[in-house]
């Protein structure tokens, strides 16, 4: 399965199309919500990890270069 951003963008529109559902209401709003909550977690998850995959990669393009500018949570 490979799965993309933008399937992940998809995926949080429709939870938020089901949670504006106004007939949705009592022990079935509350499911959804916790589902939410669950689904947000981990786009959450899958967010950070893509950002540090590419400050990596940034890092790694940059190696070679003399101008490089280290961050200064990464120096020394």
């Amino acid at each position: 399965m490979k799965n993309t951003l933008g399937d992940l963008n998809n995926h949080l529109f429709s939870q938020l199309e089901r949670l504006s559902d106004e007939e949705l209401t009592g022990e079935r709003l509350a499911e959804e919500i916790s589902r939410a909550r669950a689904v947000t977690s981990v786009a959450s998850q899958i967010i950070a990890n893509g950002a540090l995959v590419l400050e990596a990669k940034k890092l790694a393009d940059d190696r070679m270069s003399a101008e490089t500018v280290v961050p200064k949570m990464l120096e020394g």
